[in-house]
């Protein structure tokens, strides 16, 4: 089993999710609210090491054709930060994720704040259970087919 942060970068909040390759289930936790490159860094880092995670995957932003614009560079420069700070790193196509995060919300009766964090978590929950999803079933090494008796 391998554990794995989710990001939704932002320019205030940075949004936080937490799943594993086993369950191949992703949770959102708190949003982290941006205080400077260092200590986001370090914040991150520490709930890496907390969750003893081997993989970060950063939502990256692209346009609906695909291209790459400005919030995608600098989730890309974010994201090499963490890579210096000793994190793998990964890329998740974050198209449509804020709209799915709001239906999820919606669906679930909630009506978050901009400030609480809350959608921007929700957000990193759906980057990162994409990326599960996306990834190939590990074979079970546990599973014994049942022995024929006559």
């Amino acid at each position: 089993m391998s554990r794995v942060l989710g990001l939704d970068h932002g320019a205030k909040r940075i949004g936080v999710a937490v799943g594993d390759t086993e369950t191949r289930l992703a949770f959102p936790r708190e949003a982290i609210h941006r205080s400077s490159l260092a200590g986001d860094i370090e914040h991150i880092g520490e709930l890496y090491a907390a969750e003893s995670a081997e993989l970060v995957v950063i939502g990256l932003p692209l346009h609906m054709d695909g291209s790459e614009g400005d919030e995608a560079g600098r989730a890309r420069s974010f994201a090499e930060a963490l890579a210096s700070a000793g994190m793998r790193i990964a890329y998740a196509d974050e198209r449509l994720t804020s709209w799915a995060a709001d239906e999820h919300l919606r669906a679930s009766g909630k009506r978050p704040t901009r400030r609480s964090g809350e959608r921007d978590s929700t957000a990193a929950r759906v980057i990162l259970q994409q990326y599960l999803d996306a990834q190939p079933a590990a074979p079970s090494h546990d599973f014994h087919p049942a022995e024929e008796t006559e």
